[in-house]
């Protein structure tokens, strides 16, 4: 078995970004005084298990579908170069599937004592959501991430269903408030999403996929990214300013204000798509640092 070429297809510079969701609706739940080890940890399972199965379902899809070429811009994909078969990989599809289920049932009936309740049905709906927007981005008939609607999705499960979703596992509450980290999260995965669709933009203009960049254009996708940032970083301010205590609730802003916007000054002056490839990683590592901060301001008001 190629043991590097799985590690590769499963990118494991997009799991930090996976995790913040998780993390910041566990930190969320401490700040009220409510935490629960196993959901988080069962948490933290389940979107290591939905993160993997995207990438390899958008691996396969982008290969099966035979939109995927090769002057592409960012990383090869596996099943693309050959390094793995395509049965191999609807294999790993089937089998993190399972997984992703395994676990997210397990956090769900943790979360509601195993009891059989009308929200235990929602959630496990949610779940299965997640699942299948995960390997719809670019598999099947009609792939959401071929016309655009990938930010949408990204914001839903990264941001409200993550975060959020966390949280009331946790707390069994949904204040208002929540909203805020949760549109954190959801704003930064949707730039980590941007950055790689503008980075790839020319190549899936010439495959007809159509993301947010391909039908902007490159300047309008860059002023789109600089919205999705600021309103991230004005949720943050917030949330941390609004609804924590302690002197250690400035760690998150002293952050993430300098890092963020450093990174739009470098979008800004970049001219050639193919050189944004860098800030994908500074983006995701931003998110999962900034995230971290919550939490230590939060265990240590």
């Amino acid at each position: 078995m190629n043991y590097k070429a799985w590690i590769e297809a499963a990118r494991p510079r997009t799991l930090p970004l996976a995790f913040s969701s998780a993390l910041m609706g566990s930190f969320a739940a401490m700040n009220l005084g409510a935490f629960s080890l196993r959901i988080f940890l069962l948490a933290l399972l389940t979107t290591l298990f939905l993160q993997i199965l995207s990438n390899f379902a958008n691996d396969y899809g982008d290969s099966a579908s035979g939109l995927d070429l090769k002057n592409r811009v960012g990383p090869a994909r596996a099943v693309q170069s050959g390094a793995i078969s395509p049965a191999a990989m609807k294999k790993a599809i089937l089998l993190t599937s399972l997984s992703s289920l395994f676990f997210g049932l397990w956090l769900i009936f943790e979360g509601f004592g195993y009891q059989i309740q009308l929200l235990t049905v929602f959630f496990l709906l949610l779940g299965l959501g997640a699942i299948a927007a995960a390997i719809n981005y670019t598999v099947g008939d009609h792939p959401y991430g071929y016309i655009g609607l990938g930010d949408f999705f990204v914001f839903v499960f990264f941001g409200p269903v993550g975060v959020a979703g966390t949280f009331f596992l946790h707390t069994h509450r949904l204040p208002a408030n929540i909203l805020w980290p949760s549109f954190t999260i959801g704003m930064l995965s949707m730039a980590v999403l941007n950055v790689n669709n503008m980075r790839d933009a020319q190549s899936d203009a010439q495959a007809d996929k159509k993301t947010i960049p391909v039908r902007l254009g490159f300047r309008k996708a860059k002023i789109y990214h600089t919205m999705l940032i600021l309103f991230a970083l004005a949720s943050l301010t917030v949330y941390v300013l609004s609804f924590t205590t302690g002197y250690l609730r400035i760690l998150p802003l002293t952050f993430a204000l300098p890092w963020f916007i450093l990174h739009l000054l470098r979008v800004w002056k970049t001219s050639e798509a193919a050189r944004l490839d860098p800030e994908l990683k500074k983006v995701a590592l931003g998110t999962f640092f900034t995230t971290l901060l919550c939490g230590l301001a939060i265990a240590f008001p």
